[in-house]
């Protein structure tokens, strides 16, 4: 008897995990509908449905890389910035460590669709508004611990995180992942140094 796939937001979450693994094992032009099917065990057809053209399913897939990421990085869990900055510099360490250990698929998968929107302009749209989730919290965070200048401090910690999390997963750094205690190092050094003054 063949096993009952899902219906509705089931399908749709399948066809989007099944989607960011695809971007992740073969990238972009591994990413078509029909591999879809194939790799999630659907009948033909079945992610037309949920995402019709393929701008759907990069969107699709966008917002669901943003859900788990969500889960990854620990957004619920960022510390109240009354704990202080170690409290901050010790949950920006697990986040980075969860994307770099466990999730690497994932952080793989986002930087597939971030390289793709640089050239469809309606996806670009679309994956800055979901980015900004974590941008508009790390900013409310460092303003709380006296920042001077928040959006600058906000763009250099992303950049940060954004530029080891590539070294790490798809760079010259990618043998092994940097240690929690490595992270939280390199977090207490540059959080120290834009806060101190």
């Amino acid at each position: 008897m063949p096993a009952r796939t899902p219906t509705g937001t089931g399908r749709a979450d399948l066809v989007a995990d099944t989607a960011l693994a695809l971007l992740a094992a073969r990238g972009m032009r591994g990413l078509t509908h029909r591999a879809v099917d194939e790799a999630a065990g659907l009948p033909p057809g079945s992610t037309s449905n949920v995402a019709r053209t393929r701008q759907a399913l990069l969107e699709l897939a966008v917002r669901r890389l943003a859900d788990r990421e969500a889960r990854v990085l620990g957004l619920h869990e960022m510390p109240d910035p009354r704990d202080g900055l170690d409290a901050l510099v010790d949950a920006l360490a697990l986040a980075a460590h969860r994307a770099l250990t466990g999730n690497r698929e994932l952080t793989l998968a986002r930087y597939e669709l971030a390289l793709e929107a640089t050239r469809r302009p309606e996806l670009r749209t679309y994956f800055d508004a979901t980015g900004h989730r974590f941008r508009d919290q790390l900013t409310g965070l460092v303003t709380a611990l006296g920042s001077t200048d928040p959006a600058r401090h906000t763009l250099s910690l992303v950049a940060w995180a954004d530029g080891l999390m590539f070294s790490c997963v798809a760079g010259s750094y990618s043998a092994e992942a940097p240690s929690p205690d490595e992270l939280r190092q390199g977090l207490r050094e540059l959080l120290h140094g834009m806060l101190s003054g």
